[in-house]
């Protein structure tokens, strides 16, 4: 593991590059752990990059900016790592057209805002690295907080990212934002989930659909909220395989 810093000024944000032994694709995966928008959690982000590199996946973990960081800081760090990644991808050995995001939880709604959210934001244009494209070509979403409807949100992980503009909540709301640019999704979820309920990656797959956006969805009846990489639950794991599956499907591996 190698990291980089993200700002040439300190702002406290970086990524860490995993390199595969045994490289099988050119394709690369940015993972933003998930952690409400206040904490980073090791498990959504580190272990999951040891997984991919098992694989042979390219991947990184990107460290952004939490509470008491309000947007569009932790989105400004966002689409800071996938230029980075694009800007150095000869170094990286990746193909700029074969950048995924994955997210889970928090960090889920932070890769479908990156995927959905177009309009120019406070602190961009410091550099050049600035004037490379911020939208993946992938998103990879473990049961994400996605809706700002109160009836189905995350409603802490709203707060804790927007503080005083909570009152504007929708202009944040993913699935209102989607556009027939939206990159593909592939999502999963379990329907037992009682802290990000799973109609929020309904909802997300079909906003999706309603605008011709590939996306493939996976509910799993049992399993609590944060199983990531699902090591004490056999039947959510499949997930691990699935994802294998449509990566294949789409030509990344």
């Amino acid at each position: 593991m190698k990291e980089y810093t993200l700002w040439t000024e300190n702002k406290s944000t970086k990524i860490e590059w995993y390199e595969p032994k045994h490289k099988k694709t050119d394709a690369a995966v940015i993972i933003f752990p998930g952690g409400g928008y206040i904490k980073l959690v090791e498990y959504e982000g580190k272990d999951y990059a040891e997984y991919f590199n098992k694989k042979g996946i390219t991947a990184f973990v990107a460290y952004y900016r939490y509470k008491p960081n309000y947007f569009p800081l932790p989105l400004l760090d966002a689409r800071r790592a996938v230029r980075f990644v694009r800007a150095n991808a000869d170094m990286f050995g990746v193909d700029v057209n074969k950048i995924a995001v994955m997210g889970s939880s928090a960090g889920g709604h932070l890769c479908a805002l990156l995927s959905t959210y177009m309009e120019k934001i406070d602190g961009e244009g410091v550099d050049e690295l600035d004037n490379i494209d911020f939208l993946p070509n992938a998103q990879i979403l473990c049961y994400p907080v996605i809706s700002a409807d109160e009836s189905i949100s995350h409603k802490d992980s709203y707060m804790r990212l927007l503080g005083e503009e909570y009152i504007n909540k929708e202009k944040y709301s993913p699935e209102l934002l989607i556009t027939e640019n939206t990159p593909k999704a592939f999502i999963w979820h379990t329907a037992e989930d009682k802290t990000v309920p799973v109609e929020n990656s309904c909802r997300y797959m079909a906003a999706l659909s309603q605008k011709g956006v590939l996306c493939e969805l996976h509910i799993f009846p049992l399993g609590r909220h944060g199983l990531a990489l699902s090591l004490d639950n056999e039947h959510v794991s499949q997930w691990k395989r699935l994802l294998d599956n449509w990566l294949e499907l789409n030509g990344w591996i």
